[in-house]
């Protein structure tokens, strides 16, 4: 067991911490001992625990750029003990050594691979490689995630030149995962935004099953193409801003976009020409009318990009001057990179049934060119078959979930990290998503729901919740509104489960949870008593490592102090 006691060189400790060089923006000092004493602010015990406690000082920037995160551990004895001075002039006398081997001589934690390696073995020598997979796969991670794609090709390859195919030491655990030790480190150490991912997708399953009893509404058939489809098919997939995803249901299967196409261009037409020019030729308010009616606001335009004479126009703005399949590979281009190369298609059936069907479009295109709404020169019905073919692009629940990801995460990609949306596109399109975006259910929606979203008659709902996640739901009955009805009831669930309504009080609020916070619904801000216990015990257990790593220290010896140095 480790013994934790105040010694006669803590304040000379705490002086030479003080004098170490390099800027942050916060400089917390813990000192583990028999009485607990610490200071600094939060510090939550169990995610203390495993890789947080036992880091080294692994100086790595952080995703989404969080604070290098580092702690050091000073093993000091009453005599014989080599202090951080003497070590000082053995970097003087040997300047060519390595940052490694001044960090080894000093008797320094080993690395995040190592500490990796150790948090998923417990206690084993060698891990069987499909251990190292599942557990990824509780942190919400996939194997298949671009930002992993090295990791698993070296896994593959190490796996091989084993004798067995199958078991991993850690010298090849090491090779296998240092290539993504960042992301790794984050996500077993629970700093996604989502930190308890297999209660969090627990919950998700819940509402889905809640969802499905439903029987409710018709599936669109104005359209003959939508009408094939099964009234049974329900899925949700959900991608958070880091990359963690889950699904349920019916998510491989494709289905058009229809009009969850619609901010997306909008999306693309802002990031390419900026919100003055885009909306010199469409309003921003609820029309209060059907979303496919023959009518323009008092300064004849289209009240807003999400109604269909909007959405015409909008669609005139993109790469004006180019052919249609110039055109359309552009915003092909552009939502491959939303979904991160995810599944993208195109039914031809269903372009070619919205243009033999399209009379009311046909309509509306015809008054948008008699009120001159469209930009000079456009050919209305070159644009017209323009908007068929965007609706008609084919996407999965999973690879939808990935676009609105991107779209809560500020324009970037969660998983492969592109900025794909300008900022000002990605605010402006949840703006009118929110205020605009379930046809003549956006009211009744923005105040029981509270977040941006975009349905579409093939039976989608994109859901975003900003700064959190994104979430494709689809069943093809509709309401009378034209919403999937287990959609709606989906994201009315989630929203009573959870705090993500946009005006849940995040600090006062009550009978909900917050999955942002390890536990759901408990905001720690002090250590008590039982998590300094923990916290000792934690470290107790590792005393064997530390034993291997640290050879100066001596567990027996009564006058040891830890102390911690945390900079974030």
């Amino acid at each position: 067991m480790l013994h934790f006691r105040r010694s006669a060189l803590l304040k000379e400790l705490f002086r030479t911490n003080l004098k170490r060089t390099g800027a942050v923006s916060r400089t917390e000092t813990w000192v583990l001992s028999h009485n607990c004493v610490a200071t600094g602010s939060s510090f939550d015990a169990k995610v203390a625990s495993k890789l947080k406690v036992l880091h080294a000082g692994a100086h790595r920037p952080l995703l989404n750029g969080g604070a290098p995160w580092s702690a050091r551990s000073y093993c000091t004895k009453s005599e014989g003990a080599e202090t951080p001075d003497e070590q000082v002039k053995k970097d003087e006398v040997n300047p060519g050594a390595t940052t490694g081997d001044k960090r080894r001589n000093a008797g320094v934690l080993p690395s995040l691979e190592d500490l990796l390696f150790y948090t998923i073995a417990e206690g084993q020598e060698k891990i069987p490689a499909h251990k190292f997979i599942t557990a990824l796969k509780t942190t919400g991670l996939r194997t298949g995630d671009p930002r992993l794609k090295e990791c698993m090709a070296t896994l593959k390859e190490t796996l091989k030149n084993t004798s067995d195919g199958v078991m991993l030491d850690r010298h090849l655990f090491k090779k296998c995962v240092q290539s993504n030790i960042v992301l790794l480190t984050q996500a077993f150490r629970k700093k996604f935004v989502i930190p308890d991912f297999p209660a969090f997708s627990s919950h998700i399953d819940e509402l889905y099953e809640s969802a499905k009893k439903l029987d409710e509404g018709q599936v669109a058939d104005y359209i003959p193409q939508l009408s094939k489809f099964s009234p049974d098919l329900w899925a949700v997939s959900l991608c958070t801003v880091d990359g963690q995803r889950h699904t349920v249901g019916d998510t491989k299967v494709p289905f058009c976009l229809q009009s969850c196409v619609k901010p997306l261009k909008y999306a693309i037409a802002v990031h390419d020409h900026g919100t003055d020019y885009v909306h010199s030729f469409i309003g921003k308010e609820p029309s209060g009318l059907r979303f496919n009616k023959l009518f323009l606001d008092e300064d004849d335009k289209p009240h807003n990009p999400m109604v269909n004479a909007g959405a015409i126009v909008c669609t005139s703005l993109i790469k004006q001057g180019a052919s249609n399949a110039e055109k359309f590979d552009y915003v092909m281009d552009f939502l491959n990179k939303m979904a991160g190369n995810e599944y993208v298609g195109f039914s031809n059936a269903t372009f070619q049934s919205e243009r033999e069907s399209g009379d009311r479009n046909f309509a509306i295109g015809y008054y948008l060119k008699e009120k001159k709404c469209f930009p000079e020169g456009t050919d209305m019905t070159s644009i017209l078959d323009f908007y068929f073919q965007l609706c008609s692009i084919e996407v999965t629940c999973e690879s939808a979930s990935v676009m609105a990801a991107t779209l809560a995460n500020g324009g970037f990609c969660p998983i492969t990290g592109e900025r794909v949306l300008s900022p000002e596109s990605v605010r402006d399109t949840l703006s009118l998503m929110h205020s605009c975006g379930m046809y003549d259910f956006s009211g009744q929606f923005a105040f029981h729901v509270g977040l941006p979203a975009k349905s579409g008659v093939a039976g989608g709902i994109l859901l975003v919740v900003p700064n959190v996640m994104g979430v494709m739901c689809w069943s093809p009955p509709l309401d009378k509104m034209g919403n999937s009805v287990r959609g709606i009831q989906f994201c009315t669930d989630l929203v009573e489960l959870f705090n993500f309504h946009n005006y849940d009080n995040l600090r006062h609020f009550a009978k909900k949870h917050d999955p942002r916070r390890e536990g759901g619904d408990q905001r720690q801000t002090t250590f008590g008593p039982m998590d300094y216990e923990s916290l000792q015990q934690e470290l107790a257990l590792k005393a064997p490592l530390w034993r291997k790593i640290s050879p100066t220290e001596s567990h027996q010896d009564s006058s040891t102090t830890v102390v911690y140095r945390v900079d974030s």
